[in-house]
């Protein structure tokens, strides 16, 4: 992923008014995040618990969208639970199910999406190793931390277009 600044971040948002892209809490540390392993720019509100947010690029476009996170939801600590980008399983509250806004005139009726997701949104530093969880909670898989990459970000194409993100990526030709 390319380096963004915070006015990239603000710009791209889909699913909330310019309002509230203006006012969303953007990280301070953009300079020092390890942006060549980052599949998506991904993050928790400090001030509002619930609130998540996540920035990707679609071919030359950035794509940002509001995420919230239910509220005094009790989990057992003892199940694993997988991301549906990542597919890194995690023990207890490591996993959440995030709900976003949809696109246009159905998330201004209420309408959204929801996808259990890694709760610190770092997916693409666990699928290349840089994070970790507790060894007794991995599973070994065959799969290149490059095919890992493309299977995430397919996976996130997905989830953003149940948003209402269209796919920029050219639809082929009938043959």
């Amino acid at each position: 992923m390319k380096p963004l600044t915070e006015g990239d971040v603000r710009a791209s948002f889909v699913n909330c008014s310019k309002g509230e892209s203006r006012r969303l809490a953007v990280p301070r540390d953009l300079a020092e995040r390890p942006w060549s392993e980052l599949d998506f720019l991904g993050w928790r509100d400090p001030g509002a618990p619930d609130r998540r947010y996540l920035v990707a690029e679609l071919e030359d476009a950035l794509v940002g969208v509001t995420l919230r996170a239910p509220q005094n939801v009790h989990r057992s600590f003892t199940k694993t639970n997988v991301c549906s980008l990542c597919l890194t399983g995690h023990p207890g509250t490591g996993v959440a199910l995030l709900a976003a806004p949809r696109t246009g005139q159905a998330g201004r009726q209420g309408n959204t999406v929801g996808a259990y997701v890694c709760s610190d949104l770092a997916c693409s530093l666990y699928i290349r190793g840089r994070k970790r969880i507790a060894a007794s909670q991995r599973h070994q898989e065959t799969l290149t931390a490059a095919e890992r990459a493309e299977r995430l970000r397919g996976n996130l194409r997905g989830f953003l277009q149940q948003v209402g993100v269209p796919d920029p990526r050219p639809v082929p030709a009938a043959a």
